[in-house]
């Protein structure tokens, strides 16, 4: 009597777990995580945290006060210039070209 093969082992073949590509696509997801995650604990071990001065909520609404003055300065400057007077206002010179 003659032994019948199972249909599946037939098309899927005989071939170890480590031949199948779609088991390592499985598989590297999470090995890259893993690689990933070492990678950061290495660098957060590795680099120093910059310290924080005291007064940094102070410095901060300065920088801001700056940044919005120099985001105003052609308006402040037209409306300074404006309001001059007339006779403040120094007559510009003209010379003539050689």
């Amino acid at each position: 009597m003659k032994a019948t093969k199972n249909n599946w082992t037939e098309t899927a073949g005989n071939k170890p777990w480590w031949r199948y590509p779609l088991l390592w696509m499985v598989i590297a997801g999470p090995a890259l995580v893993v690689v990933a995650s070492f990678v950061t604990f290495w660098v957060a071990w590795g680099s120093q945290d910059p310290l924080v001065s005291q007064d940094y909520y102070r410095r901060g609404v300065e920088i801001n006060k700056t940044l919005a003055d120099k985001a105003l300065m052609p308006a402040v400057t037209g409306r300074n210039h404006a309001t001059t007077p007339d006779e403040a206002v120094p007559v510009p010179r003209r010379e003539a070209r050689p």
